[in-house]
């Protein structure tokens, strides 16, 4: 039978009397084991990065937002347009009110995005309870904090900040502005001046947002759409919309409806829209780093290479003579053949193996690493999450153990060919 005395001679030749030969076969394996464990690790780490970016955003943020680039006057007469029934897909509407302030307690004063929201609208869009410590219930003149700004502004729930908005500043800088235009002006009064300013009242902190994301949880407040609305003196106008749909991964087709519906009176932007420009970065690095870290099973299926052919040159006389008897050149082609396919399957099934025992203690690990070395690896202020998040994606593992075991295999044909060539005369006259 061809394969079993092909496969008997492969075994053979892989435990040889001469260690040399058995070094380097263990060094090929490393070498598969090595890169299918590190091209597992990094491309598991990359789709967990970017799933996990994408939970945090949506369970936050809303799936699509409707604006029309100025104060949004008319947002119930829009709101009735799109929350009809007839559009499919979408699930509720909210009004917004979102921009830049700055918060103060006790003298610390930072910069923050502040969101005003109609709670009741707002949790038919997200769970706030989910991501909130304390109460989602905001009467007038209450504000959520991130967990990560409250600290920095050395607050807690049941404290009292002071937010000011462009609305604050801007009524004070034009009567700056009036003074200095005409030094003889008559400066105005305090009730004169409370008609033209948004003095700032202090906010009761009722609770503290945790969404996980660090960049969320360090700027941002909530508060009801009435104190924003008077905070950027907007009247009853809104910055927009906020509408969640059934499935957030694809929202083309509802947002192409919603444009329809408005006819150009405003537009629609998605949640992958306002953070297309990091997930194409991810993309892009997720497949550069598999290009450049497969180099390493290149190079590994080069050392499987570099064996045959070792192999080949000391047993030319073996295979001189095996050709004398008969053994037709399909059967010497397979004894290298089952070389390379085993040693690669070897260094896959091992790579397999480490990889997944790595994904698994990943975070022990960096906490190791921290602790121990003193090496901070993916930092949460950087990063924004607390551990290192990773997915399997058995396509992409897959593909990896494949390829690996496919490079290995291929890189067994040339000496196999070689050593089918040998002319089995010549073979023997070798001393």
């Amino acid at each position: 039978m061809q394969a079993p005395f092909s496969l008997f001679l492969a075994l053979r030749y892989l435990r040889p009397k001469r260690t040399f030969v058995s070094v380097i076969t263990v060094i090929s394996v490393l070498g598969v084991i090595l890169g299918v464990m590190v091209l597992i690790v990094v491309i598991s780490v990359m789709t967990g990065f970017e799933r996990t970016l994408q939970k945090a955003i949506l369970g936050f943020e809303p799936h699509l937002r409707v604006t029309n680039g100025e104060i949004m006057r008319n947002w119930r007469e829009v709101m009735g347009k799109i929350d009809n029934g007839k559009i499919p897909g979408l699930v509720a509407v909210a009004p917004y009110v979102q921009g830049p302030v700055l918060v103060e307690h006790e003298g610390r004063v930072n910069p923050a995005i502040l969101r005003g929201i109609d709670v009741e609208a707002e949790e038919k869009l997200i769970d706030l309870k989910k991501f909130v410590i304390g109460t989602v219930d905001m009467p007038l003149d209450s504000v959520i904090v991130g967990k990560e700004l409250a600290m920095d502004l050395g607050a807690n729930i049941g404290d009292e900040i002071t937010i000011y908005a462009p609305g604050n500043i801007h009524g004070i800088l034009q009567e700056i502005q009036r003074e200095s235009d005409d030094p003889n002006a008559k400066p105005k009064t305090l009730a004169e001046l409370k008609g033209d300013v948004v003095f700032p009242a202090p906010m009761k902190i009722v609770g503290l947002i945790n969404s996980g994301r660090n960049s969320v949880d360090s700027s941002t407040l909530l508060v009801p759409l009435t104190n924003a609305q008077a905070l950027y003196e907007l009247k009853d106008g809104v910055h927009g919309l906020s509408v969640n749909t059934t499935n957030p991964y694809d929202v083309r087709t509802t947002k192409r409806l919603i444009d329809q519906a408005l006819d150009g009176k405003a537009f629609t932007t998605s949640w992958f829209d306002e953070n297309r420009e990091r997930f194409e970065a991810i993309d892009m690095e997720r497949h550069v780093m598999f290009i450049i870290l497969f180099f390493i099973v290149l190079v590994a299926a080069f050392g499987i290479m570099n064996t045959l052919i070792t192999v080949t040159v000391q047993k030319k006389r073996e295979i001189g003579i095996m050709k004398a008897l008969g053994a037709r050149t399909s059967q010497i082609v397979w004894v290298f053949l089952w070389q390379g396919m085993f040693v690669g399957a070897l260094g896959t099934v091992g790579g397999l193996v480490t990889g997944m025992t790595v994904l698994y203690y990943r975070n022990p690990f960096r906490d190791w690493l921290s602790s121990t070395l003193h090496i901070q690896v993916f930092p949460p202020g950087i990063y924004e999450f607390e551990g290192i998040p990773a997915e399997i994606v058995p396509h992409d593992v897959a593909v990896i153990c494949i390829g690996a075991f496919l490079l290995c295999s291929l890189a067994a044909l040339a000496p196999a060919y070689a050593a089918a060539r040998l002319d089995p005369v010549k073979a023997l006259r070798e001393d």
